[in-house]
């Protein structure tokens, strides 16, 4: 058996590759010799099961399958959109005509009318031509940037953005360029180098960053855009009903609503749903769909999620969907998380981050929050740095401030237990 004083320095990369000597599998024996030992690692948590719809309290079934009441703090479902009565009904709708699932791709008979409204709703909120809903989210960042670029054509990236874009760069076999997060003058000193014959070119940026919880320089990052000849492409995947004045994401925010070349979000964050969409021009929506292999090769969006997410568009577009109750929420944590004297970086939006430093240290308050009644996300490597390893908190609309109340002062327990407030 593996002992803690043997586990202390086991790192999350030291199991990716496979040793000398050894087949593809014996690394796999050695992660579950680690996990089964008394030494934490921060995957406790992880696969817990939910016990019902997402709720502001809810019921979780741990690995051990003891059950218990958590305040729920780590949910994408900012707006609580899965269990609104109307988009469930939707959804039902969908469900009857349609039944549960397509059985085949999109481009041969896996869409129905419900799947091509929900195209049509989506580019009219964000004011584009046509759109194209892809199966899975992260099939749509990897379906549209392996699509469009190739080798010879340069990609620019903020160094926070998702996993799923830089699967999609590296895919695409074009050059990656990464400035370092949020930083325009390195920016601007990668795109003043291309050379002039490398053509293609574009800029990739999340619009809200999922471990910060900040907005993207879309100003900045337009103007330079403009300046060097390139395309911009941004995923508002955290964005998409909480940011901006009506809820239509970060390009709203800057006033460059119908202005992005590529606005790239994904339908399972406040929509509630499954999938992703690419919202542009006609032209290239209808590229995508004959070379996006995430899309060709993927049987189509079940119907009744199609139904549901039509009815939650609906919402959206008429800014129905409660997001002023979630960001006077999320405002009321942020200032007394910030009253208690806890490090929560510089969050625009649902994502609020309680900075920890120190992984040990996070392993340990993860598993006890947990156990307190407070569900939280565990943030370390590869996610992020060690060194800038945290919680991360993501508010909900139907919170009440005596559930934030609560949930607050458990996490500042155990903050003072362990010094980091």
């Amino acid at each position: 058996m593996i002992t803690k004083s043997k586990c202390i320095n086991i790192k999350f990369e030291d199991f990716i590759h496979t040793e000398q000597g050894e087949n593809i599998f014996d690394k796999t024996e050695r992660v579950n010799e680690v996990l089964s030992s008394p030494v934490l690692t921060g995957n406790e948590g992880l696969g817990m099961q939910i016990m019902h719809e997402v709720r502001p309290v809810s019921i979780i079934k741990e690995k051990d399958g003891k059950e218990h009441n958590v305040i729920m703090l780590g949910s994408n479902s900012y707006l609580n959109l899965s269990t609104h009565p109307q988009v469930k009904e939707g959804a039902r709708k969908a469900l009857e005509k349609y039944g549960y699932g397509m059985g085949a791709v999109s481009n041969y008979a896996g869409i129905t009318q419900l799947h091509r409204e929900l195209e049509l709703r989506i580019a009219e909120f964000y004011n584009t031509e046509d759109c194209i809903v892809f199966p899975s989210g992260y099939g749509t960042n990897v379906g549209v940037i392996s699509a469009l670029c190739n080798k010879g054509d340069v990609i620019i990236n903020d160094s926070a953005n998702h996993a799923s874009i830089f699967d999609g760069c590296r895919l695409s076999g074009a050059d990656i360029k990464i400035y370092p997060h949020g930083d325009m003058k390195y920016l601007e000193k990668i795109l003043s180098r291309i050379p002039k014959e490398q053509t293609g070119r574009l800029i990739i940026t999340d619009g809200v960053f999922s471990m910060d919880g900040d907005l993207a320089k879309l100003d900045k990052i337009k103007e330079l855009a403009d300046y060097y000849n390139c395309g911009i492409m941004v995923d508002d995947a955290h964005g998409i009903g909480v940011v901006g004045e009506t809820g239509r994401g970060s390009a709203q925010y800057y006033k460059l609503l119908g202005k992005i070349d590529l606005n790239v979000g994904m339908l399972s964050k406040s929509p509630g749903g499954l999938g992703g969409y690419c919202a542009s021009t006609k032209n290239i929506v209808q590229y995508l769909r004959l070379y996006a292999r995430s899309y060709f090769f993927s049987t189509a969006l079940p119907a009744p999620i199609a139904g549901g997410l039509n009815e939650v568009f609906k919402l959206l577009i008429n800014d129905n969907a409660g997001r002023t109750k979630l960001i006077e929420n999320t405002e009321y944590l942020k200032q007394k998380l910030f009253e208690n004297g806890f490090d929560i970086g510089c969050s625009q939006s649902a994502i609020v981050p309680v900075m920890i430093y120190d992984e040990q240290i996070l392993f340990k308050l993860y598993n006890e929050l947990r156990y307190a009644g407070v569900y939280v996300n565990i943030v370390t490597y590869p996610a992020v740095r060690r060194k800038e390893c945290r919680l991360r908190l993501c508010m909900m609309k139907d919170l009440t401030k005596e559930q934030i109340d609560k949930a607050v002062n458990i996490i500042s327990e155990k903050g003072k237990k362990y010094g980091i407030i």
